[in-house]
């Protein structure tokens, strides 16, 4: 794991002075998240996200909070405890992935015990299944039988260069030697270990049939007597960065996904087997899937393996001389909704996206209710009002290969960015849409809580029947509009949730949709007014269309108008009020209940 994906953190600050030496020395990211209470949702994003977790911390809070989120010891990422006061140093998970080596690191560092409990880093003093980085297993799954047979006495033998795995058997090969190494044990399935050291250069046509690509990458690996678990990674022009067949090779061959800007790989042109003045034409260089593989490849690189092509795709294959010109991956926008503001009430996909990001976008006091999770983090604030250029700006950020994470209240898909993202990359650059570049982006909507159901669970279940969104905001909807929709959905009967129903500006049409609906369901229809919700300002207010208010209302307040149905009753007991009241919209329930015998 690299240093840039770990995560060392204190909670307090007897811990800090430890937290800061291991961090230094392993290079990786220090946190200290400032809200007790959200240490756990802390934890569980960044553990969501792959980071490995080293805490200065008691071992059960690491374990209390990532208990949900524990799969398979091949997914976990490495989790490791620091006592205090540096005495020892205990890998809890990913053992396999990291954890052991890094708490023999980090004990070595702070002269602690690393209480490793791995039973083949115990006695062996190494994990067959978890090979160091620049090495590669073929068949995992066999490793276990193997480590038990050693264990057990078995002796084993080794064919290649591996001098990690001399505490088993001895190497036969030298450095040079970059064949296979295998490791063989009797009465167990031999394990293939490669040090990858090919770089795949591929290309193809627009729409390219995903099969077509992993086949033809395939059959020409097989041809040319090479094996795919020689492969450093996959490369392409920037032009293809959205091409789902590339990505589909990326998933099937486990390999990383990097693109190269034209002008890269027009200069790879005098070291081409098969340049094509066909290819100039169409693409702007003169080799796509040969120019890939040898500017990953680096200085010195050779072609390993010429063009090969199909009908709608190319391949090829130069050796890896570990100072290959930098790629950068397709960028991704993740659009996340937060909801109205408590970590509860954040998804965990959400909370994942925005650990994964490299940079935040956002309104400041969106990005500011992320806590912990924002800490450090790049961020680009924007103020209310600017939201064409919010979300503009997070599509070119991501066009450069980026991260991004572009934060919204609520659900972003309601009122939110989601739309206006849609929007800006149909548009013909021309025609007010973004760049080529941020249109070829990956784009992903996490939906959030939206106030509407925040508020309707605070205060019961008005949501419970049928039921509307209006927004109030007449700044790029029509006014007309909006009277026509009030009008509809007062004769329709329907709950109606009011979004941005009164600004400093704004003050006229919160009353006339009152007035509307009055005419049409009774004085004592009830209303909730929201605020801030999920935040410590939190108010719930209950009143009535005859008594609703619009010096009541502001921007961060959601109204919620119940229907002629929608009921108010009082439990004595709830939080949003002393007197308990709740409310709610009957189905029709009360028919089937009020048909039954009595018992």
């Amino acid at each position: 794991m690299e240093p840039s994906d770990i995560r060392v953190f204190y909670l307090t600050a007897s811990a800090q002075p430890v937290a800061e030496r291991i961090a230094a020395h392993l290079g990786a990211k220090l946190d200290a998240p400032s809200d007790m209470d959200g240490v756990g949702a802390y934890l569980r994003a960044q553990f969501a996200a792959g980071h490995g977790l080293i805490g200065v911390c008691a071992a059960g809070i690491l374990i209390r909070s990532l208990a949900p989120m524990i799969g398979s010891k091949w997914q976990d990422p490495p989790v490791l405890a620091v006592a205090e006061d540096a005495s020892s140093v205990v890998p809890l998970l990913g053992g396999h992935h990291g954890a052991n080596g890094l708490a023999r690191d980090i004990a070595a560092l702070l002269d602690a015990h690393p209480a490793l409990t791995t039973a083949g880093d115990l006695r062996l003093g190494v994990a067959l299944d978890a090979p160091p980085k620049g090495w590669r297993l073929d068949n995992p799954l066999d490793a276990k039988a193997a480590t038990a047979s050693l264990l057990a006495g078995t002796e084993a033998s080794l064919s290649g260069f591996a001098p990690w795995l001399e505490p088993v058997a001895a190497s036969d090969a030298d450095a040079k030697d970059m064949s296979p190494v295998v490791l063989s044990v009797a009465g167990c399935a031999p394990l293939v270990y490669r040090r990858p050291h090919l770089t795949l250069g591929v290309g193809c046509a627009r729409h390219c049939p995903p099969d077509e690509l992993v086949a033809l990458v395939g059959t020409s690996l097989s041809d040319a007597g090479l094996n795919a678990g020689d492969l450093t990674g996959i490369w392409s022009v920037a032009l293809k960065s959205d091409e789902a067949a590339v990505h589909h090779l990326g998933d099937v061959l486990g390999l990383p996904v990097r693109f190269y800007p034209v002008d890269v790989l027009e200069a790879q042109t005098p070291r081409l087997a098969n340049p094509s003045d066909v290819v100039f034409a169409e693409v702007g260089c003169h080799g796509v899937s040969e120019a890939a593989a040898l500017a990953a490849g680096g200085d010195g690189a050779t072609l390993v393996m010429e063009k090969h092509k199909s009908a709608n795709a190319t391949c090829a294959v130069a050796s890896d001389k570990g100072q290959g010109i930098q790629a950068t991956p397709r960028g991704r926008l993740s659009v996340i909704g937060i909801g109205p503001g408590a970590a509860d009430w954040r998804t965990p996909e959400a909370s994942r996206l925005v650990a994964e990001a490299s940079v935040l976008v956002g309104y400041g006091l969106y990005i500011d209710l992320l806590g912990a999770l924002a800490a450090d983090k790049p961020r680009h604030d924007f103020p209310l009002g600017g939201e064409e250029a919010r979300c503009r700006h997070a599509l070119e950020l991501a066009g450069e290969g980026r991260n991004v994470a572009l934060i919204c209240s609520g659900d972003a898909g309601i009122y939110a960015m989601g739309a206006l993202v849609m929007e800006l990359m149909a548009r013909a650059a021309d025609a007010g849409g973004v760049s080529d570049t941020a249109k070829r982006v990956e784009v992903i909507n996490a939906p959030g809580v939206s106030a509407l159901q925040a508020a309707s669970a605070r205060a019961g279940a008005i949501l419970g029947h049928d039921f509307c969104t209006i927004s109030l905001s007449d700044l790029l909807t029509p006014r007309e509009t909006i009277i026509q929709r009030l009008h509809a959905a007062a004769e329709g009967d329907f709950v109606i949730a009011f979004y941005n129903p009164v600004s400093k500006r704004r003050r006229t049409l919160l009353a006339e949709a009152r007035d509307i609906l009055l005419s049409h369901r009774p004085t004592e229809t009830p209303v909730l007014l929201a605020s801030n919700l999920g935040r410590p300002e939190e108010k719930l207010r209950l009143r009535t269309l005859a008594t609703l208010e619009v010096d009541e209302v502001d921007m961060l307040t959601v109204v919620l108008v119940g229907s002629s149905q929608s009921k108010v009753f009082r439990t004595g007991d709830s939080r949003t009020g002393a007197d308990g009241w709740q409310i709610y919209t009957p189905r029709g329930y009360a028919k089937k209940i009020d048909a039954k015998e009595p018992s």
